[in-house]
């Protein structure tokens, strides 16, 4: 599974939303993109060392995340958002760029995730609530 690049865009948010009912962050950036990124989507691509490893070649297939929730979005700086899981997570920076290319490469990233766990054996549990 192929992580974002680490990209500058130069992209602003001018809107946060955090749906926690539907588990979704909703995100709007000064070109007036606006994307709503679920909280699984965001879990499985966790820009943290546990997910990402620490080098090329250790990022983690996330599995098992189809029910977590967003629980805090906390500002930090004027690049950043700790996002806070309900299932504990919370050590990941998400830069405004990270955000911003998983805004726009959602349905690629989608597929990659989904492809990865069908390689590893792992099938995705379907959440009838979040889908």
């Amino acid at each position: 599974m192929q992580h974002p690049p680490r990209t500058d865009t130069g992209r602003t948010p001018t809107d946060i939303r955090l749906h926690r009912r539907s588990a979704v962050l909703e995100i709007a950036f000064d070109d007036g993109s606006r994307f709503e990124l679920p909280a699984e989507y965001l879990r499985v691509y966790s820009p943290s060392a546990e997910v990402r490893g620490h080098g090329p070649g250790q990022a983690v297939l996330v599995t098992g995340k189809e029910d977590v929730g967003l629980t805090d979005v906390q500002p930090v700086g004027n690049y950043a958002l700790r996002l806070v899981f309900d299932d504990g997570h919370d050590s990941g920076l998400y830069s405004f760029d990270l955000l911003y290319e998983l805004g726009t490469g959602q349905s690629r990233y989608w597929q990659d995730y989904l492809d990865a766990l069908a390689h590893a054996g792992h099938a995705r549990r379907t959440n009838p609530n979040k889908e």
